[in-house]
């Protein structure tokens, strides 16, 4: 699986040069778009980004929104901003347990008079309801919902996010196991069991006390037997999925 990373200041094509001759840390489209396979195969976004310029935020989401192989999304310690957009790009979004994401309005600069800045102020809320499509379109909350999150400017912890839809699972974590099927699953603490007492059965020594018996197998295997026909489980549906330049503004 190629790997992509997002790391430091999001910035248009052009301002990259700038950035690096600073020897700030940063990441453009280009440096996305030109390392996404031509086979299209799976990739993975790598996220440690405050954020930065929102038209460059927007073109690398809609250019992994695009692309025709599968794209997961892993934040790995900040998706702030313009980086939050790019995390919700992913087929699927993960999030590590120490990791934030955060929303807020876009921000902007503008000289002139009094006409000169309301101008800009109705652009800046254009952009707002622009973005804001990315994080209903992954969490299922309403424009108004988002907008609101945008304004009190919304810092999720990885449960946090899970929770509100901007993320599907926290990484590392041990999940339960979900299936569709007809048939009896053992759960997993139950094979983990099994397999230590089979591990034992093989290697025990003659000793009464060391040997595990086919009656402690027998025993054991009842156990199991009669949870599982206590509590069948159903099969579990798939979760269902949504379908489907201006430089100065800073997010």
């Amino acid at each position: 699986m190629t790997k992509i990373e997002i790391k430091g200041v999001i910035v248009m094509n052009d301002y990259k040069e700038v950035y690096e001759w600073y020897g700030i840390e940063c990441t453009s489209p280009n440096d996305v778009i030109n390392q996404l396979p031509s086979d299209n195969s799976p990739v993975e976004i790598i996220i440690n980004s405050g954020g930065g310029h929102v038209d460059a935020g927007n073109e690398i989401y809609a250019r992994l929104k695009a692309y025709q192989g599968e794209v997961t999304t892993n934040t790995y310690s900040i998706a702030a901003s313009a980086a939050s957009i790019i995390a919700m790009a992913g087929d699927k979004v993960l999030i590590s347990p120490t990791a934030q994401l955060m929303i807020h309005n876009v921000s902007g600069f503008a000289d002139g008079d009094h006409r000169a800045h309301t101008q800009e102020a109705k652009v800046l809320e254009g952009y707002n309801k622009a973005i804001a499509n990315a994080y209903t379109l992954k969490s299922g909350k309403s424009e108004e919902e988002i907008l609101q999150m945008m304004n009190d400017e919304t810092w999720l912890n990885a449960n946090e996010a899970v929770e509100k839809g901007f993320a599907d699972d926290v990484l590392f974590e041990n999940k339960i196991q979900y299936v569709a099927s007809s048939y009896a699953i053992l759960p997993n603490e139950a094979i983990n069991k099994a397999r230590l007492m089979m591990k034992e059965q093989s290697s025990a020594t003659s000793t009464v006390e060391d040997k595990v018996t086919k009656t402690d197998l027998e025993a054991f295997k009842n156990e199991i037997t009669n949870l599982i026909n206590q509590s069948k489980q159903e099969p579990t549906p798939e979760p269902v999925k949504p379908t489907n330049k201006r430089k100065g503004f800073l997010f």
